[in-house]
């Protein structure tokens, strides 16, 4: 379910996850560092899917030959989740100490955005990696002003 030792374009730390899990990086973004580790094709023209490529999993590429939006569709968010081996499933906690979200937190878009973060954990320890403290970091915006919504060009939560 995981590619290994594939290039990864976009370098992982805990001061980006630590934004992520603060809202200051896009959905589009967040959905880009587990698609491009999935194995599914970049494409740059905007408005154009990500098709999955040659080294995509078989678990990936029969239900989704595009790239899912793990973060605002609810059956990607369950596929990513059921993806993550068990020994993993505390990896956020237990490699960042987060203690989760409080209840006036708790929107779909939070939790998806971790769980995309605990499978990124998941795939650096599969491939016995360290987590670098820090790394490069993509433009960070403010914390959006609807967290149900997100950040402009976030696609809409389902």
């Amino acid at each position: 379910m995981f590619i290994k030792n594939m290039y990864s374009p976009w370098p992982l730390s805990r001061d980006l996850f630590c934004k992520i899990l603060s809202d200051q990086i896009s959905d589009r973004f967040v959905c880009n560092l587990v698609w491009e580790r999935i194995g599914y094709k970049a494409i740059t023209n905007s408005g154009e899917s990500n098709p999955a490529g040659p080294n995509t999993p078989r678990y990936w590429r029969e239900k989704f030959p595009e790239a899912p939006q793990i973060i605002s569709k609810r059956a990607a968010s369950i596929h990513l989740t059921r993806s993550i081996p068990k020994e993993y499933k505390q990896s956020l906690k237990e490699c960042l100490n987060f203690e989760g979200y409080s209840i006036n937190q708790l929107y779909p878009r939070r939790t998806r955005r971790a769980t995309a973060i605990n499978w990124l954990l998941a795939w650096i320890l599969m491939e016995g990696e360290t987590i670098p403290q820090s790394g490069p970091l993509p433009v960070l915006n403010a914390a959006p002003v609807d967290p149900l919504k997100g950040h402009p060009g976030d696609p809409e939560i389902f």
